[in-house]
């Protein structure tokens, strides 16, 4: 299939602005690959430390045979469901690098923090940052340079970004991500969305919310919304950085177990062919809009409108918001999981899951078939479902992976085919005027929903605005203003509490919206929300002018996003100034104080609230 223009397009005008920062990117990462092994390159006492910890016949296969040797990055911690199946995943992985006369080791771990634990507390200031440091700890794992590949152990919202930027800050290195899948399906998302507005009415107490949470919360894997977790999961497919159709196999059984092994396997046959295919050559500018395509094409998180920003510039690569808006004109929506739809990523899995779409985005030209991936076959493998199969080896029977093709949509109310899509434009646009840039997040949100025209009630943090609610105080049409919520404000939270009771609103018949220039979850869903709104009000922002009363249009039809104040009189308004005593709290405690630089240092949503540049 012909390449969409518009694809071909965006595709040519990213390559076009990145060309210095690309080609400086890849000299570093050619000069990197051309080294020596790190056990022949390396000193005696740098080698002696660095295998010490080694068994013995481990050691001797590195150092004399110059066996290959996997440096595994893993995000492994049981306070996050989604990684406890990572504790185990190392002794499998090595013993299958033995199997091939390899060698494996831990080269190190990095944090890993769940925004469902901390949504709506002070500790959620440091998720965005958590993307920063896992990254950084991602190089220190990989600086001890012993490694001829690598494998990535994480899944979660911060995770995978920060292990991909880290990642391709050692992009001389055949890399393969590793996920371990999401937990079966318990109560349903929807009936956990209706207790949690039935608790913001204060209908039904803390044990019936607790109660419902624990149901929808029950087990290891990753939730089964479809969110930034399991947003990451599909892009990481739609790039070919998995073992293919690895993203929504559930832990705990033998297939996944299978294709943890699969991953040694994958990158070892990188390795061993000496095929030049290190994860900085796959991530160039037409992975990246691959990614784009399959996120717009899945309605998914709008927290990768800033992940993946990063992530590009981290293999040279420069994109911004009108890259998503362009390519979300012609790339339709295909899938329809909650909040957009009523299924979990379970049920998209048994639909067809990311191979249906990939395989639909390919065919009808709006995803580049001519990639590099982790596997010879290139990303078509992707559009294939693994299963295990029984086989005799050697009299023994086993059973070993196969994949099937995923023949058509088996549930059209999930997942449909490209020539009859939920919608002929992608799931986010971009939102642009006097209030600056920002991004929403539309195929959740009903189609009346589209436009909202209402008085601004401009709130300071998400706590006041959760107060008023409490007291009544918004029974009318009204757009929600919580500014000082972007990087350099206090770290960018998440305000995924703020939506029940906006949805209770809307639910009684009022028109109401957000804007803010902080995010909302990968999981935002029924009301409109105009979100990461750049430049922030920290740093002089247009939503620092705004004032209660103020007539705000939010426009996701026209792509607007406007102050309806005559010109002359908003040019003439001098910008709040934050308050004092959000300064002061944004700043210390938990943990928030050793986050300082990184507060200063951040550049805009849009520029991908990075840090480290």
């Amino acid at each position: 299939m012909k390449l969409h223009p518009a694809v071909s397009a965006v595709t040519e005008r990213i390559r076009e602005r990145s060309a210095p920062q690309r080609t400086a990117y890849l000299q570093r990462l050619d000069e990197a690959a051309n080294r020596g092994r790190g056990a022949d390159r390396m000193g005696c006492a740098n080698v002696a430390h660095a295998f010490a910890g080694l068994p013995a016949n481990d050691k001797f296969k590195v150092v004399a045979e110059k066996a290959p040797n996997i440096g595994i990055v893993n995000a492994y911690n049981d306070m996050l469901s989604a990684h406890v199946p990572l504790g185990r995943y190392p002794d499998l992985i090595k013993d299958e690098a033995r199997k091939h006369g390899a060698t494996a080791q831990v080269a190190g771990g990095v944090p890993a923090m769940c925004d469902g634990v901390t949504q709506g507390t002070p500790s959620m200031e440091l998720s965005l940052f958590s993307r920063d440091v896992i990254a950084m700890a991602t190089a220190v794992s990989l600086s001890h340079d012993m490694f001829d590949a690598a494998l990535m152990l994480g899944i979660c919202d911060k995770i995978v970004p920060g292990l991909l930027i880290g990642a391709l800050h050692f992009g001389h290195l055949p890399t393969v991500f590793v996920p371990g899948g999401p937990m079966p399906s318990g109560l349903s998302n929807s009936e956990k969305a209706k207790v949690r507005e039935l608790a913001a009415q204060g209908k039904v107490g803390r044990p019936e919310l607790l109660d419902a949470e624990q149901r929808a919360y029950h087990s290891p894997g990753t939730c089964t919304f479809y969110g930034t977790a399991n947003s990451n999961q599909m892009l990481m497919e739609a790039m070919g950085l998995h073992v293919p159709g690895t993203a929504f196999v559930n832990p705990g059984n033998e297939l996944r177990d299978e294709l943890t092994r699969e991953s040694v396997r994958t990158v070892l046959g990188i390795v061993k062919a000496k095929r030049f295919a290190p994860i900085g050559r796959l991530v160039d500018e037409r992975a990246i809009v691959n990614a784009m395509s399959a996120l717009l094409a899945t309605g998914g998180s709008t927290n990768h409108l800033i992940h993946w920003v990063a992530v590009a510039r981290s293999a040279g690569i420069t994109i911004d918001w009108d890259d998503f808006a362009q390519l979300s004109a012609v790339v339709p929506l295909l899938a329809r999981v909650y909040p957009n739809g009523s299924a979990d990523v379970n049920q998209f899995q048994a639909a067809g899951g990311p191979g249906f779409v990939i395989r639909e985005l390919l065919d009808a030209g709006l995803m580049h078939e001519d990639v590099l991936t982790v596997r010879e076959g290139g990303i078509r493998e992707f559009t294939r479902i693994p299963a295990l199969t029984p086989t005799l080896s050697q009299g023994e029977r086993e059973q070993v992976i196969s994949w099937h093709d995923i023949g058509p949509s088996r549930a059209t109310d999930i997942v449909r085919p490209a020539a009859e899509p939920f919608s002929a434009t992608g799931g986010l646009k971009l939102l642009t005027g006097n209030l600056g840039r920002s991004v929403i997040k539309v195929s959740a949100v009903p189609d009346d929903r589209h436009v909202i025209e209402a008085p601004a009630r401009v709130f300071d943090a998400q706590e006041e605005l959760l107060r008023a609610f409490n007291a009544g105080e918004m029974e009318h049409d009204l757009v929600c203003v919580v500014r000082w919520q972007g990087p350099q404000a206090n770290g960018m939270p998440e305000l995924h509490k703020l939506t029940p009771p906006l949805a209770v609103l809307q639910g009684r018949g009022f028109r109401v919206a957000l804007v803010t220039d902080g995010r909302m979850s990968g999981a935002s869903g029924k009301v409109p929300a105009a979100i990461h709104v750049s430049p922030e009000a920290a740093v002089g922002g247009p939503l620092a002018k705004l004032r209660d009363g103020d007539i705000v249009r939010v426009d996701a039809v026209a792509g607007t996003l406007e102050a309806l104040v005559p010109p002359q009189e908003w040019a003439a308004r001098d910008n709040a100034a934050m308050p004092d005593t959000l300064k002061t709290a944004n700043g210390l405690g938990l943990g928030r104080d050793l986050f300082a630089a990184f507060r200063r240092n951040a550049l805009i949503a849009e520029e991908g609230a990075c840090t480290w540049l």
